[in-house]
C-alpha cells in the first residue's frame, strides 16, 4: 500500500470515530451544570457550607435550569460541536466537543462573573 492510501485510510477512520463520539446536548448540558454549580458555589463564598448546599437545593438548581434553557446554545455538526452563551443579544463559543469530550474555555469563568454581577445587583 501506498502512503497516500495509508493516509486517506487513517483519515477516514478519524473521521468515523469523531462522528460516533460526538458528544450529546445532553452531555454539554451536564458539564455546563456542574461548572455552573461550581462557579456560584465560588461566587457565594459564604462561611456554612450547609447553608451553600441549602441555597443550592433550593434555588441553585432552578436558575442553573433557567439559565441553560434561555442563555445556551448548542450547536452540534456531525464531527464536533460547540456551545455557546448567549448574552444581550452576543453570543460568544465558551466550549466545544469531539471524540467524547467536552471542553469549556476559560472565558466561561469571566462570562460567569459578569452574569453573577448582574444577578447580584438584582
Amino acid at each position: 500500500m501506498s502512503k497516500t492510501r495509508i493516509f486517506a485510510l487513517v483519515g477516514i477512520v478519524v473521521l468515523v470515530a469523531a462522528f460516533l463520539t460526538n458528544p450529546s446536548k445532553e452531555r454539554h448540558e451536564e458539564v455546563l451544570r456542574a461548572k455552573a454549580k461550581e462557579l456560584l458555589t465560588s461566587q457565594l463564598d459564604y462561611k456554612q457550607e450547609d447553608a451553600v448546599q441549602l441555597g443550592m437545593m433550593l434555588f441553585g438548581d432552578r436558575i442553573i435550569n433557567e439559565f441553560l434553557a434561555n442563555n445556551v446554545r448548542i450547536k452540534n455538526y456531525y464531527l464536533f460541536s460547540l456551545t455557546e452563551i448567549k448574552r444581550q443579544a452576543e453570543s460568544q463559543v465558551v466550549g466545544g466537543g469531539a471524540l467524547g469530550f467536552v471542553w469549556l474555555s476559560p472565558k466561561i469563568d469571566a462570562e460567569a462573573d459578569k452574569i453573577i454581577r448582574m444577578i447580584k445587583d438584582l
